[in-house]
């Protein structure tokens, strides 16, 4: 049977923190988990930003530390599928924000779901998208 592989945005992470249960059952059966540099990136910055950085860096530690969770690079491969992506939705006229282009292509490249709170996602057909809604 093939593995649920998924791969995490920023906006589900913190859904996931914030106790969201569409986010937290779709995390509890996946078999794999992923981040990359650019999801890292956002967090960080927003820890950053934020009033409990390290609080919220050691809740990340923690996460990352799950044998379930992976970072996953961004190269060649990933570059080119970015382009691909986004020279689609800019013939469309539906743009979607930079990093999310990256985290896209991330998950066209390996194959993995999208868990998201972000519709953004749904605009893009060369991925699989599981989003949830937020109040």
């Amino acid at each position: 049977m093939e593995k649920n592989k998924i791969i995490m945005d920023t906006s589900a992470y913190s859904s996931h923190l914030r106790g969201n249960p569409g986010i937290k059952l779709s995390i509890q059966q996946a078999d794999e988990i992923f981040l990359n540099p650019v999801i890292l990136g956002e967090l960080l910055a927003g820890f950053i930003m934020g009033k409990n950085e390290k609080k919220n860096r050691l809740i990340l530690e923690e996460f990352l530390s799950s044998p379930r969770v992976k970072m996953v690079d961004i190269d060649e491969e990933t570059s080119e599928r970015y382009a691909v992506i986004m020279n689609h939705l800019r013939k469309e006229g539906t743009p979607i924000p930079t990093n999310d282009l990256w985290i896209s292509a991330s998950a066209m490249q390996h194959g993995f779901k999208v868990l998201t709170t972000d519709s953004h996602y749904l605009k893009v057909p060369q991925i699989i998208t599981e989003y949830y809604q937020v109040d």
